[in-house]
């Protein structure tokens, strides 16, 4: 433990000493000349030795005083020093960003180019996790979460909705069995999504076949992924018909690795958003990310 004495005692003493003028400190202060007089008092009480000779007009400093005065303003100068470079820390620097990880994998990386082009100070570091992480004990600044919203405590702000339709490899629309009308899809392999406890009503194959009218389609039979990346990939390698949700197969679609064989999709009660402490919106770079994100996801048209 630092033996140390009041801060605003020892800044009161510094401010005087450069001054040799209470009331000069008290104007670079913005106090009273009363309050530097106090201040200093209890400094002189608290290390049981005068510091200033007071005289009529005038203030002259001790031995003492004199002895110390440099090194007291030099840890001011330091202090000084590590709050600026705090500040900066906050502008600039690592940005640690935990993600849902298809959400990070599948749409978040193809746009942070053009974040980090933007914004060249600030250096993202992405942690992909299906937990919700612990700010403070992960060094999380922001966290990007698939669910209902329901983030008691925290800051919470809605990027998108989410909704579900079937997509596949160009490969299945030829070979023996073509994926071109609804009543082929009994004859490929479905490929199933474990939602998890994200939502009451988890989007499955039931409900989409529901919703397209199918009544004799086997909806449980097939695999079932724990990360819905996984799917998407089986999808792609032929390996079958995943049921995912649209921004997460944006860039395959585009990329052509992806179709929607059907053209219906059924909305969900999930949705992505941003999440972290309320004080952590007043860090510049979180606040930085957080509004490049939101404006990032309006402008994808594919998404709405």
């Amino acid at each position: 433990m630092r033996r140390l004495p009041p801060l605003k005692s020892l800044q009161a003493f510094e401010a005087a000493a450069r001054w040799l003028s209470f009331s000069k400190a008290a104007e670079e202060l913005f106090v009273t000349p009363a309050a530097i007089s106090q201040q200093i008092k209890q400094l002189e009480s608290y290390l049981g030795i005068s510091l200033f000779r007071r005289m009529t007009r005038a203030v002259q400093l001790t031995e003492e005083a004199k002895t110390v005065l440099p090194l007291v303003t030099e840890g001011f100068d330091r202090l000084a020093e590590a709050v600026e470079r705090l500040a900066r820390e906050e502008e600039t620097g690592l940005l640690t960003v935990s993600s849902a990880p298809t959400f990070a994998i599948k749409w978040l990386v193809h746009h942070l180019t053009e974040f980090s082009s933007n914004h060249p100070n600030i250096d993202v570091r992405l942690d992909a996790s299906l937990e919700a992480r612990d700010f403070d004990r992960d060094g999380i600044d922001v966290s990007i979460r698939l669910g209902m919203g329901d983030y008691p405590g925290l800051h919470v702000t809605r990027i998108f909705g989410e909704e579900v339709g079937p997509v596949c490899s160009p490969k299945l629309l030829g070979g023996a069995k073509p994926l071109l009308i609804l009543e082929n899809l009994k004859d490929h392999r479905l490929l199933h999504v474990d939602w998890g406890k994200l939502t009451l009503q988890a989007p499955d194959w039931s409900m989409w076949a529901k919703a397209a009218g199918i009544k004799d389609l086997e909806v449980e039979r097939g695999p079932r992924f724990s990360v819905e990346n996984m799917a998407i990939e089986a999808a792609i390698n032929a390996e079958g018909v995943a049921l995912a949700s649209h921004s997460a197969v944006v860039e395959d679609l585009k990329a052509g690795r992806l179709i929607k064989p059907f053209d219906l999709a059924v909305k969900t009660d999930i949705a992505y958003w941003l999440v972290c402490p309320h004080g952590h919106m007043r860090r510049a770079k979180v606040k930085v990310f957080c509004e490049w994100l939101l404006a990032e996801a309006s402008r994808d048209v594919s998404l709405t």
